[in-house]
């Protein structure tokens, strides 16, 4: 049985546009080891922004001619010859390419090749390119069944925010850290890490920018809650440090100088204390795109500055490792990794003027899931 569909694709050309699109796309008969998906739900994430609008100067924003829903940007002509390292100030290397977007989603299994036919009929979550689709066909590996009574919207962010706050907690332990620094604390993710704290008993310090966002954390359990806009803010960081012995941070900012602050931070409450401390920053996003900035003469001489990205660390991990990160997301899918939304839209709304800029904000307590099936 065949399937045909809309796909949500970003196409950079060589004039210097960026062009978001839904385009019809038939689905063939599944191979031995496939299913067919029929999506429900996929997640818009920080990441998938990268992809679907990365390089595009967004205030040139137009919509397309003709009656198929589609929009245009204009790509800057430095970010269209830029080099390859920043995904989302760079065209190099997709000129020209039609590319599906959304990385992670749910839905059901509707068609399976021979070797997987016990998956037909079961609501699956998905980790692969190309989710803001109605149907999507891929490997039966690449799916995972979703527990009994789990709806498609929970089970569609099981992989990226879920996996990278285990993620976090994995790289302090190994680094033998035993209090963590969160910035950005109160997104989507913060909140989940927060959650994974407090199960592990695993002392944090989380840094966020308003006293609503220091009100959403406390409403989980937080008991360290830092607003960077207040007068205070660094001595209370040193306090905080000293109380709780952090010496790891994850920064999703990345520009400017909170890392340093940070750093900073730890090193004041070390000579306060008398020790040789150890201190690593690591940077897992782009929210700020300007330069990051270190003050070298204050965070002494043993510190470190990595970045951090969830699929590098998952292949380095040892199987079991994996296995036993995945199987804590299942079992606690519905409480510690649950995922609220304020909005579900449909593919065509996505491409809605109105709705993309207030999805791209990325506004803390904004969540959007697409879900295909509302048009």
């Amino acid at each position: 049985m065949t399937f045909s569909g809309r796909e949500l694709r970003s196409t950079i050309a060589s004039e210097g546009t960026l062009t978001l699109s839904l385009e019809n796309v038939v689905i063939s008969d599944p191979g031995d080891d496939e299913v067919i998906v029929r999506v429900e739900a996929a997640p818009i994430n920080p990441s998938d922004l990268v992809l679907m609008l990365g390089p595009a100067d967004l205030s040139t924003l137009k919509r397309t001619a003709g009656d198929k829903p589609g929009l245009i940007f204009t790509v800057p002509d430095a970010r269209l010859k830029a080099p390859i390292g920043r995904p989302d100030q760079s065209a190099a290397g997709r000129l020209d390419q039609s590319l599906p977007v959304g990385i992670e989603g749910a839905g059901t299994v509707v068609a399976a090749g021979k070797n997987a036919e016990a998956l037909k009929g079961k609501l699956v979550s998905l980790f692969s390119v190309g989710m803001y689709a109605e149907y999507r066909k891929v490997r039966a590996q690449d799916i995972t069944p979703l527990p009994a009574g789990a709806t498609a919207a929970q089970g569609a962010a099981m992989f990226i925010n879920p996996l990278t706050a285990l993620g976090f907690v994995e790289t302090a332990r190994r680094g033998g850290h035993k209090a963590i620094i969160h910035t950005a604390a109160a997104s989507s993710l913060g909140q989940m890490f927060q959650r994974i704290c407090l199960a592990d008993a695993i002392p944090l310090i989380n840094i966020v920018r308003s006293p609503e966002q220091v009100d959403i954390l406390r409403k989980i359990g937080a008991t360290i809650v830092l607003n960077s806009k207040d007068k205070d803010f660094r001595e209370r960081l040193v306090e905080a440090v000293e109380e709780t012995g952090a010496t790891v941070a994850f920064d999703p900012i990345g520009g400017g100088t909170l890392g340093s602050d940070i750093l900073e931070a730890i090193e004041r409450a070390a000579i306060r204390k008398g020790s040789d401390t150890f201190k690593q920053l690591y940077i897992y996003g782009f929210l700020d795109d300007g330069s990051t900035v270190l003050n070298r003469g204050f965070i002494g001489d043993e510190w470190s500055v990595s970045g951090w990205r969830l699929p590098p660390f998952l292949k380095k991990l040892e199987p079991e490792v994996g296995q036993r990160l995945r199987q804590r997301v299942i079992d606690e899918l519905t409480t510690t990794f649950s995922t609220d939304y304020n909005r579900v839209i449909g593919l065509a709304e996505a491409l809605q003027p109105d709705v993309l800029r207030a999805y791209v904000r990325k506004a803390t307590g904004e969540k959007f899931l697409i879900d295909p099936r509302l048009g």
